[in-house]
């Protein structure tokens, strides 16, 4: 066994990949404090390739040193923009027929393990602030909520670690949409 030269993992160019088809999902990202967390989910974006991410509120944009750090030039990949309210966010894509899907423990959340999409509308996945998650006056704009299943004492994962996880089960569940 022998680790892959970079040369060998048939990578598309970057003009290649913003051309490429990508998957119908986008990401929404509230009052993300941490820069580096923020780089994080744009490089999952990019390795899954995802349509686009939307920051909100007090999420830091790009170029901003610490997700430059973490995103490795996924920043230049991935398409995104800015909105100072979630909720006007959240409104436009749902205007977009976009089926908003909150990523939070609820008193009506579903476990992921056991969440089904139905439909062929593009996702918005939903992700609040580290400490606070997503914010209340959100909650009646999503038309689902789930929640990583969790045994641990804490009931929280890091946020660039959960999106890893929910965008991966959507996509290998046969949950989402293919590109």
């Amino acid at each position: 066994m022998r680790k892959l030269k970079l040369e060998e993992l048939g990578r598309p160019s970057l003009e290649q990949f913003k051309h490429a088809p990508k998957r119908p999902i986008v990401l929404v990202l509230d009052s993300i404090r941490s820069g580096l967390n923020v780089g994080s989910i744009f490089r999952t974006a990019d390795a899954f390739a995802l349509r686009e991410i939307h920051l909100c509120g007090i999420t830091a944009k790009p170029p901003h040193r610490e997700i430059l750090k973490t995103a490795i030039g996924a920043t230049d990949s991935v398409p995104w923009s800015y909105h100072h309210s979630i909720i006007d966010c959240i409104r436009l894509l749902k205007t977009k027929d976009f089926e908003v899907i909150g990523v939070e423990q609820t008193d009506q959340s579903v476990q992921l393990n056991d969440f089904q999409l139905i439909g062929e509308n593009p996702v918005a996945l939903v992700f609040g602030n580290e400490v606070g998650g997503i914010d209340e006056a959100v909650l009646p704009l999503l038309d689902h909520c789930v929640e990583v299943p969790q045994w641990g004492t804490k009931h929280s994962i890091n946020v660039a670690v959960c999106a890893g996880i929910v965008i991966w089960h959507l996509i290998f569940s046969g949950t989402t949409r293919h590109l």
